[in-house]
């Protein structure tokens, strides 16, 4: 009997793993469209202000709302197109305004149609930017590259011709006076679903180049203090070396705060560094999806990525790995520290165990002569008893040499005593050994 669905065991998390791969499809665009991205920075609770806040913008545009937040979300109302999507550490919004115009580029963006001041609330921290002009192309290549570079405010501009010429794309990745970044796409043979991914390409290159490029101002901070620190271990490494007389409280104190001071670096800059590594991959692998072929005079944007981007990346990359260089030559010049204070405490004990050794045999010479004096005066009080118990017999009337028998007792008592004393000593000893 072949074996039904509900008899089967379904990972529990199987249908998402099926979503996950159509959670972010790309989007179709016409070659009249002029598209607006948005990048923001957010904390958990700025995201949940920017979704009750996407939730207000459908009631100012008379919408129905999105009652639960998604990692995806896009909806068309009239002519704007509005898509938001959720990543790890940001927020991206890209508004499409769909209507025909005939106004130069620029004039009217994505953000046109949104309702005014609703776009200034926006919670969170704006990293990208900018606009994208989409039209279709015309046939003087000479006119169309002039027509293009004219409205970019006389910045230098990348551009290719990607998908074997299929379009053709200008920008200039700087600010312009709006404070938003400007592309411009002119299409020639695209339908417009592979606009869609052209388009999707471009916004996550400059996304993810903006967010990979978060981690050089901190690189360029940590260095001077990096350089600082290798300047002191290299000091202290070399007076190890040297075998100077040091003061090694005084250097173990200075290696525990240097140490300190790169676990401080590491926990605040490792997850930047890892994120731009990974920001910097997808930026490479957008790239070559883009396949550029090149537009006279212009840089295209691989070669400009490779050239300024590649460069920032590297240096991120170098700090990391001097941090992680700084933190094992610490362990290592701790470790000399204290195997050279482990010696020294080693020396000191030895030296207190010669000098507790000589005060034993001291102090046994010692018991041997206070042995001594105690057999004399234990003898000396059992003789005077031993007499005083012969005067009691003679004054009881009997008859007998008392001094012959002091005489005969004195060197008894001394033998007996003398070997009392050595039978409990030995069994010291003995117990000593024992325990």
């Amino acid at each position: 009997m072949s074996a039904t669905p509900s008899s089967l065991d379904f990972h529990p998390l199987r249908a998402d793993l099926y979503r996950e791969l159509h959670s972010r499809p790309f989007q179709v665009i016409p070659s009249h469209a002029r598209i607006t991205h948005i990048a923001v920075m957010i904390t958990p609770q700025q995201r949940q202000q920017q979704f009750e806040h996407l939730q207000k913008l459908h009631r100012m545009l008379g919408e129905p709302w999105p009652e639960h937040e998604v990692g995806c979300y896009e909806h068309t109302i009239g002519q704007l197109r509005i898509r938001r999507e959720v990543h790890m550490e940001f927020a991206s919004y890209t508004f499409t305004n769909l209507d025909v115009s005939k106004t130069d580029p620029f004039t009217e963006t994505g953000i046109s149609p949104l309702p005014p001041g609703w776009l200034e609330q926006l919670a969170g921290t704006v990293v990208g930017a900018f606009h994208i002009d989409v039209r279709p192309s015309v046939e003087d290549a000479r006119s169309e590259l002039a027509f293009m570079r004219k409205h970019f405010e006389g910045m230098r501009l990348v551009g290719s011709s990607p998908q074997e010429g299929a379009a053709r794309v200008l920008g200039s990745f700087q600010l312009h006076s709006d404070l938003f970044g400007r592309f411009m796409v002119l299409n020639r043979d695209m339908s417009n679903s592979q606009l869609g991914r052209l388009v999707q390409r471009l916004m996550e290159i400059e996304t993810y180049r903006l967010m990979s490029l978060l981690a050089l101002p901190m690189a360029r901070e940590i260095t001077p203090n990096l350089n600082d620190m290798d300047h002191k271990l290299a000091t202290i490494t070399q007076s190890l070396a040297d075998n100077e007389s040091l003061d090694e409280q005084q250097i173990l104190a200075e290696l525990t705060h240097i140490a300190a001071r790169i676990e401080a670096y590491r926990a605040h800059s490792t997850f930047r560094f890892a994120a731009t590594r990974a920001y910097h991959q997808l930026v490479l692998t957008r790239l070559e999806e883009l396949r550029e072929d090149e537009v006279s005079g212009h840089l295209t944007i691989s070669e400009f990525m490779t050239r300024r981007l590649t460069p920032a990346v590297k240096t991120c990359e170098a700090v990391g790995e001097r941090l992680e260089d700084l933190s094992r030559r610490v362990d290592r010049a701790s470790d000399m520290m204290r195997t050279r204070v482990e010696l020294a405490i080693q020396s000191q004990n030895q030296q207190l165990l010669s000098s507790m050794d000589r005060r034993s045999r001291i102090q046994l010479m010692m018991q041997h002569t206070v042995e001594g004096f105690s057999v004399v005066a234990i003898s000396y009080y059992l003789i005077s008893l031993l007499k005083l118990g012969l005067d009691v017999l003679q004054d009881s009337g009997l008859a007998f040499n008392k001094s012959l028998v002091l005489g005969v007792a004195i060197p008894a008592i001394l033998v007996l005593v003398f070997l009392g004393i050595r039978t409990i000593h030995h069994r010291f000893i003995r117990m000593a050994r024992r325990q």
